[in-house]
């Protein structure tokens, strides 16, 4: 049954058992190399927010600006002054985006939850941040080339989320333990959807992702 499974990253049936614990079984796509856990296991909305709720990400946190600033700092460096971005999946404490506006930038939220305003996803974008996002994502896929039509030619994406190293190393993996988290990146995801998109793609230590949308 698991070879009916598409993948939501490049949706292909390429998929074969990758992991298995006592909650969740675990599949990888062969084509795009991307890790997930199939739809039956996905939360249904109220129990999702309410997982999402147990957060405390204040906009204040200087340990949550400095954790973000792993993304903020590299990025920052990229952008040209006033530059306007999108604070993608902002949670209900965006601090990334305040950290943005504090330094010129003009920001726009969205969040499925908290800033539910999808006119902000008809706009474009100089850049579009993403932190802890993308491993949530039930259509990764959709999503992901959405963000990228929002993006302007010449503009940046940037990602963080725990990148996945082997199969030893996932099964004793915190990150899997989350019931929200459903997709999991390694760099060879990052590389082969870089490649779908002709990004310039760089990585920034363990978690973050920066993709470069060409000019033309």
């Amino acid at each position: 049954m698991t070879s009916l499974v598409h993948c939501p990253l490049c949706e292909r049936p390429d998929t074969l058992p990758y992991h298995r614990d006592r909650r969740r079984s675990y599949l990888q796509c062969t084509n795009c190399a991307l890790v997930f856990v199939p739809p039956v296991y996905y939360l249904d909305a109220e129990r999702e927010r309410a997982e999402y709720d147990l957060h405390d990400n204040r906009i204040d946190d200087p340990g949550y600006r400095k954790f973000l600033s792993r993304l903020f700092v590299p990025l920052s460096q990229l952008l040209p002054v006033a530059a306007r971005g999108l604070d993608f999946g902002c949670g209900p404490g965006p601090a990334l985006a305040a950290m943005c506006r504090e330094q010129g930038f003009d920001m726009a939220l969205y969040d499925h939850f908290y800033y539910p305003d999808r006119s902000v996803l008809e706009q474009r974008y100089d850049f579009i941040t993403a932190t802890e996002v993308v491993e949530h994502l039930h259509r990764p896929g959709l999503e992901l080339a959405m963000l990228w039509h929002c993006l302007k030619p010449g503009g940046h994406l940037g990602v963080m989320t725990k990148l996945l190293r082997d199969r030893a190393a996932f099964s004793t993996w915190h990150y899997k333990n989350d019931p929200t988290h459903v997709c999991f990146f390694s760099v060879a995801t990052w590389r082969w959807w870089a490649k779908q998109v002709a990004a310039d793609l760089s990585f920034e230590g363990a978690d973050v992702i920066l993709l470069h949308k060409p000019n033309s």
